[in-house]
Formats: C-alpha cells, sequence, structure tokens
C-alpha cells in the first residue's frame, strides 16, 4: 500500500511526499499541489503569495535568537513528469501515483514516482512546519512547471526574494554539492505535407519500438541507451527505399526532457513484398539491438497487421522527414574540457509525431557554453535548411556558471565533513536546473543545488533510496541551523 511509507523516517518529510504522491501534478497541471501548499500556509498562519507565473512563495520568521543569520530559500519545483509503462493504466491527470517500498527505495507501480522534485517540496514543507529545527529568516519558492519549460522560474520577478542564499532541492545524488548547470533551448522542425490517397495493393502495418530504458535527458544522455526516434527512423527508412513502405502517421517519444522509449508508425507496404519486408526489418531490429546490448538490452521491435488507412503522407515529404531525422545530431556532442566526466553540450531528439497535417520534430538542446549552444544550434538548423524546412528555437535559459569560492559552499562542505567525516563531491550538472535562471532574476543569491539519492528520474523505474533521504533532511537541518551571519 501506499501509505506504508509514513512509517519511514523524517516522518515530517515522507508524510507531505504521500500527500504530493495523492495529488496529480503533471508539468502545466499543478493547480491542486498549489492549493495543498496554501492551505498549508494558511493553517501555520504564515505568509504566503501565487505570483503570475504560478509560482508560490511562503515565509516564516527566523526562529528566536537567529533573527541576524542570513536569509535562506527553500526551492524546489510543484511539477512532476508523467511517464508510465505501455500496458499501465494510468490518467496522470486524475490519478494518484501507488508509491511502495521495495527494499531500500521508494518506487511507485508502473509510473514515474514524482521524487523528482516531490521529495525536494516535501523537505521544504517539512521544515516551515518544524518546531524544532533552527534557521534564520526563511522562505520556500516551489518554482511551477519546471519539467516542461520552466516557465515558473522564467516568470519570478526580480526583488520578489529576500534572501540571500538558495537552496535548490532538486538534485540526485546524496553526498554531492552541485554549483553549475547547463542551459537550455527547444528546437522544433514542422514537415507540412499533403495526404495522397494509398494506392491498391497495399498492406498496412503498425510497427512499434519499445522496451528501451528512456530516462533523463541531461543526466542520462551519456549512457549509450537507444532512442526509439532514431531506432524508428532507420527502420522506416529501410522499408522505404527498398520495399516501398508509405508512412501514414507516426507517433514517438513524449516529452523533450525525457529520452525516447516507445515509437509507433502506420505504414503500408506493397502487399507482394510484405514477407520480404518483415524479414528484413526484423534483421535489423536484431543488428540494432546487438549495437545496444550493453547500454539498452530491452529492445523490442514488432510489426503487427492493421487496418489499411485511407490515406498516406506525401511520399517526397516522407523521404526529406526521414533523411531529416537520420542526420540530426542526437546525443552527447561535446564533453566538458574543465570537469571530468561532465557532459558540456548534448541533444535529445525527443519527439516525432503527425497530425492531420504535419510532422513535427521536438529536440531539446542543452550546453553549459554559450558558443556550444550556438555550435549545435547551427547544425540542426542546417539539417532543417537541408531539408526544405526552418527549425523554430525558443524557451532557451541560461546556465549557472560555477562559483568555486562560494561562503555557502564552504559552510555546507564544512558541515558536511564534520557530520560524515568525508568531503561532499562538488560537481556541476547536465541538466536544467533552475538556479541559472532565478540566479539572473536575483543575483544577489549564493546557491547550492543538492538532494538525496534518485534513480532513473522521468521514467517509470524512477526511485528513490530511503537512507539517503534521512541523511539528506539532517544535512538540511543543519546547514540551515549552520548559515553565519552576514
Amino acid at each position: 500500500m501506499s501509505n506504508s511509507i509514513l512509517s519511514l523516517e523524517p516522518k515530517s518529510l515522507w508524510s507531505h511526499f504521500y500527500r504530493l504522491t495523492q495529488i496529480p501534478r503533471p508539468s502545466g497541471h499543478e493547480e491542486a499541489v498549489r492549493i495543498y501548499i496554501v492551505s498549508f500556509a494558511k493553517s501555520l498562519g504564515l505568509e504566503w503569495l501565487v505570483d503570475e507565473a504560478g509560482n508560490v512563495i511562503v515565509r516564516k520568521s527566523a526562529t528566536p535568537g537567529m533573527e541576524s543569520r542570513r536569509g535562506v530559500v527553500l526551492q524546489a519545483h510543484l511539477d512532476m513528469v508523467p511517464q508510465k509503462n505501455a500496458g499501465t493504466e494510468h490518467d496522470f491527470a486524475t490519478d494518484p501515483i501507488d508509491a511502495v517500498i521495495d527494499g531500500e527505495w521508494v518506487r511507485a507501480r508502473g509510473t514515474t514516482l514524482g521524487a523528482d522534485n516531490g521529495i525536494g517540496v516535501a523537505a521544504a514543507l517539512g521544515v516551515l512546519e518544524s518546531d524544532t529545527l533552527h534557521y534564520g529568516p526563511l522562505e520556500a519558492l516551489f518554482t511551477a512547471n519546471e519539467e516542461a519549460g520552466m516557465t515558473g522560474a522564467l516568470g519570478l520577478k526580480p526583488g520578489v526574494l529576500n534572501g540571500e542564499i538558495l537552496l535548490n532541492l532538486d538534485s540526485e545524488d546524496e553526498g554531492e554539492l552541485f554549483i553549475g548547470c547547463a542551459g537550455g533551448l527547444d528546437v522544433t522542425m514542422r514537415f507540412d505535407y499533403t495526404s495522397v490517397p494509398l494506392p491498391p495493393g497495399y498492406q498496412a502495418l503498425q510497427i512499434r519500438v519499445s522496451g528501451l530504458r528512456g530516462g533523463h535527458s541531461g543526466l542520462d544522455i551519456d549512457l549509450g541507451r537507444g532512442n526509439a526516434n532514431k531506432i524508428m527512423n532507420r527502420l522506416l527508412q529501410m522499408g522505404r527505399e527498398r520495399h516501398g513502405l508509405l508512412l501514414s502517421s507516426i507517433d514517438g517519444g513524449s516529452l523533450r526532457n525525457a529520452i525516447p522509449r516507445e515509437s509507433s508508425a502506420l505504414c503500408a507496404v506493397p502487399s507482394a513484398g510484405k514477407v520480404a519486408f518483415l524479414d528484413e526489418l526484423q534483421a535489423l531490429a536484431s543488428t540494432i539491438g546487438g549495437e545496444l546490448a550493453g547500454a539498452d538490452p530491452g529492445l523490442r521491435v514488432e510489426a503487427v497487421e492493421a487496418a489499411l488507412p485511407a490515406t498516406v503522407i506525401d511520399d517526397a515529404v516522407t523521404q526529406r522527414l526521414l533523411e531529416a531525422v537520420a542526420v540530426c545530431p542526437n546525443g552527447v556532442h561535446r564533453m566538458s574540457a574543465g570537469m571530468a566526466g561532465l557532459v558540456e553540450t548534448s541533444n535529445n531528439l525527443a519527439r516525432v509525431h503527425s497530425d492531420c497535417s504535419a510532422v513535427s520534430v521536438e529536440c531539446l538542446l542543452r550546453s553549459a557554453s554559450d558558443e556550444g549552444m550556438q555550435e549545435l544550434a547551427g547544425m540542426i538548423g542546417s539539417v532543417a535548411e537541408q531539408a526544405g524546412t526552418v527549425a523554430v528555437f525558443e524557451h532557451g535559459y541560461p546556465g549557472w556558471k560555477p562559483n568555486p569560492d562560494s561562503p555557502i559552499l564552504k559552510c555546507m562542505s564544512d558541515i558536511y565533513r564534520a557530520r560524515y567525516g568525508k568531503t561532499p563531491k562538488i560537481r556541476a550538472v547536465h541538466a536544467g536546473l533552475e538556479c541559472g535562471i532565478i540566479g539572473a532574476a536575483c543575483p544577489q543569491l549564493d546557491m547550492i543545488s543538492f538532494g538525496p539519492t534518485i534513480r532513473h528520474p522521468h521514467s517509470p523505474d524512477e526511485k528513490v533510496e530511503i537512507a539517503s533521504v534521512l541523511m539528506f533532511w539532517e544535512f538540511l537541518a543543519a546547514t540551515l541551523e549552520g548559515v553565519p551571519e552576514p
């Protein structure tokens, strides 16, 4: 049962997390969780506001004797990534998450858990309601729509935050302090088409790619996992070039910030060549499976007979689409020269889907370098131009430049070393933390990001390590008490 997590320590954090699992909160649908937080603030008599971007800010006075400490902002995001396994019946707009204890971890049955960033939200709420923790002036910033464009952070007004230190509670490795992150940029290529009648003598097939691990398009982009859109594209190119395949519709991937796990395409092939096509399809699928055997061994490709579509996409457009997807960069573009093992620049070819008049190709670029972002954007722009369309770039957000001399970094490193007898790892992350955006609006903030250990975020395999949550909570409490005076 989901409520078994209520027995875990710290009880305050897990109690709030359990309540969050019962509140549907996919990106763009945070109304109910905003109501929950506002009601929480009212019940404690705390100052609160909801801004125009949908962010919630809650303020609490310092505990007696700590009024002169530097003010701290606890920051987490309200929304979660809605991903589920094929065959799992779940409506993220209405259904609660079924969270369960699985050994040393908490996970969900068949869906994302929402520990990203529900644990951070729950921790901030736990701090706000505590009458035993000690801290200076406190604010909690709960941002909207982080996972689908960071529009809450982008809409934050300069000057709205009073604090001098921001603790972002959205990292996923206990024992690591993050001091920098990548910026991001959405890219969309659109292929308008004319539907044409399906010629006689064809057999319809529904081709499906599934079984891939997927994952976070920043944190997991260097793990060599399969991209369902790239795999489907190879299958369709082979079918079109060698067997006269015609494409009727396609739907691959789901979110820009998730490595695509599944793709489905409705196609038609000449009836006389169907058997030869299916044989070659499985041979190619086996080859691709071999390529992915080490990093992503679960690939499944199937083709089943389907009802004949009345129309297909104009073949000239299909050719341009397939050629564009084939050459579009995907995965790691460049590793960081300054931090070993850190991806500097990457692209996730996240979504390929058709409607009645066009096929859209959606990507998410990430880079810690403005030059790297411009270079990769230029490459994708060239891909689009050669394919006879344009690339639309939008919803860009800045990265967060590391500051190794940060005072709060030194403070937290000393606290961690004193508590646990070891030095925390100092890192930057190839993901779009909101720190870069918030820091641009509120340049007075000294910022650190940290959190418990979460694995496989943005996928139905998401899980959070129970022991690390307690360590995260204790470290957060010690940090709040240890924040120095100005």
